[in-house]
């Protein structure tokens, strides 16, 4: 189980990505856009420098949802590789069988 300060802290990140998203967005419009004046695109290169830095999607790490474990983590299912053991030992992912030799 990883520590609650860190489940914590990746919610908190998640909340700032949703919250400046659109900003964010309009802002690397304008930047990328060669048809503007440089001044235009300089002055919303410091805006986007002024968002928190949690703000940046690049930011965000993924964690089991069960246990909060940033390693081994499957997309799909949104689970750690412990997690998903054990879950699929107990019959509880439909279609998943151990395999045993």
């Amino acid at each position: 189980m990883a520590k609650k300060s860190m489940i914590e802290r990746e919610k908190k990140r998640e909340r700032l990505v949703k919250k400046y998203a659109a900003k964010r967005e309009a802002l690397k419009e304008i930047i990328n856009d060669q048809s503007k004046p440089m001044e235009e695109r300089f002055r919303a290169t410091l805006k986007l420098a002024e968002l928190p830095r949690n703000s940046s999607a690049t930011r965000l790490h993924n964690r089991c949802q069960l246990t909060g474990r940033p390693h081994a983590y499957y997309r799909k299912l949104k689970v750690s590789r412990i997690m998903l053991r054990e879950l699929g030992s107990n019959g509880q992912i439909p279609g998943l069988v151990k395999s045993s030799w």
